[in-house]
């Protein structure tokens, strides 16, 4: 078993001491082949996973913060999202690792259950913390364990303006709209353009439809919510965009899906806030709007809200938190989460930068925030990446015409339970 494989089954609850043992195990390996101490007080690592864009705006930010601070270095590894997880663990538990790990805050769940990130609450003053907007700030456990610098991580309707001026308000808009805009130019019975496309395989990217048919992944404390109503109709509802209505590609991943849009082949597109900035660089007319709402419920498709930010190493030590708050407060400073929004079109946590002229007033974080309290704050707890792991299979067998969605629907919600026992044991 690959060794991510191993950690996304396991850490997602308390462990027992057999695991415990075998991530040392590992560990130690590692270390024999020569990962370095965290023995530089004046160096800070950080492990992320943010897109280009992204990584050019934070590294710009953080230059100027060591040029302001002689004889402090900063460095920047990217890390596939799997690979950032299970090495970090391996790596904090062996005292080693990044000094901050930075992305989504689902990644918390899984951390704090290894005991691995500090509790930063007490690192911050209160006064500091309030200056945040309230759905950035979140506890778990009882404990701060991330500073977030955006909030969002969410889905959102983009349109190509030059294909479709207005944005569908209703799934039946977003039907009838997609019909007409889904053309086959040459008449060989395939489109070449396509009224919407996106990653619709992957069960986060199905989540606003099962929300606007009124369901959601899990209780407050827990437990798996998937065979539900909304997520059968949510499923037939993907199923005859494909099969019935004809307004997707017959295959879609990721890379695909934005290619289309990219290349003008798709006049709507369901992508994250990350994207943005990249559609921008590629020229496109386009436009954000919220995600439609479901007619036969009157429910809005509800996208998961995250914040995005910075989880701290258990290990980093007393004398090395200094320079770290330092460096974290330096990047949340409103001018540099304003200038952000500016670039990446990302949305702000500090109160004065959401505040600010440019924020209140550009068209796409208005209705980026619009989305952002339409959607559905993603859940921490560690039981999520059971949730995920056991909804790909039926959810991808519905869209190849094996299973129902109602066998989909029970058998998701059975393997979840049999996954987060798994945990446990």
């Amino acid at each position: 078993m690959r060794l991510d494989e191993l950690f996304r089954d396991k850490v997602a609850m308390r462990t027992h001491s057999h695991l415990r043992f075998a991530v040392l195990f590992v560990a130690a390996a590692l270390l024999l082949v020569g990962c370095q101490k965290k023995n530089d007080p004046h160096h800070i690592v950080i492990w992320h996973q943010m897109q280009p864009a992204d990584k050019l705006m934070m590294e710009q930010q953080i230059k100027q913060f060591t040029d302001s601070h002689p004889g402090i270095s900063v460095e920047m590894i990217f890390k596939e999202t799997e690979e950032l997880r299970s090495g970090f663990i391996v790596a904090a538990i062996a005292g080693q690792g990044p000094d901050l790990v930075y992305g989504p805050a689902d990644q918390v769940g899984p951390f704090e259950v290894m005991g691995i990130i500090k509790p930063l609450e007490e690192l911050f003053e209160k006064e500091y913390l309030d200056e945040f907007i309230p759905q950035a700030i979140n506890y778990y456990r009882g404990h701060l364990y991330q500073l977030p610098d955006k909030l969002g991580n969410h889905l959102t309707l983009i349109y190509n303006k030059d294909l479709m001026p207005v944005p569908p308000q209703t799934d039946e808009e977003l039907i009838e709209k997609g019909r007409a805009l889904t053309k086959d130019f040459d008449a060989d019975g395939r489109p070449d353009q396509y009224g919407l496309t996106w990653n619709y395989t992957e069960p986060y990217f199905f989540v606003p439809f099962m929300t606007g048919f009124g369901g959601w992944v899990m209780t407050d404390d827990g437990v798996p919510t998937i065979d539900s109503r909304g997520t059968i109709d949510g499923l037939k509802f993907i199923r005859d965009l494909r099969d019935k209505y004809k307004i997707i590609p017959n295959e879609s991943d990721y890379n695909i899906a934005d290619a289309l849009f990219k290349d003008g082949k798709s006049a709507m597109i369901i992508n994250g806030d990350w994207s943005w900035a990249a559609y921008k660089k590629a020229g496109l007319n386009y436009g954000v709007a919220p995600l439609p709402k479901i007619v036969s419920t009157g429910l809005y498709c509800a996208p998961m809200v995250s914040p995005r930010g910075f989880c701290m190493n258990i290990t980093v030590s007393a004398e090395k938190e200094t320079i770290v708050v330092e460096l974290l407060k330096w990047l949340m400073e409103p001018r540099n989460q304003i200038a952000a929004a500016r670039q990446l079109y990302s949305m702000p946590t500090r109160k004065q930068a959401v505040q600010s002229d440019f924020v209140q007033s550009d068209e796409i974080l208005r209705n980026s925030a619009l989305q952002i309290e339409r959607g559905r704050l993603l859940p921490m707890m560690p039981q999520l990446r059971a949730i995920w792991d056991a909804m790909r299979p039926s959810y991808q067998a519905v869209l190849s015409g094996t299973k129902t969605p109602e066998q989909a629907a029970r058998e998701m919600q059975d393997l979840a339970l049999r996954k987060i026992r798994e945990m446990n044991e």
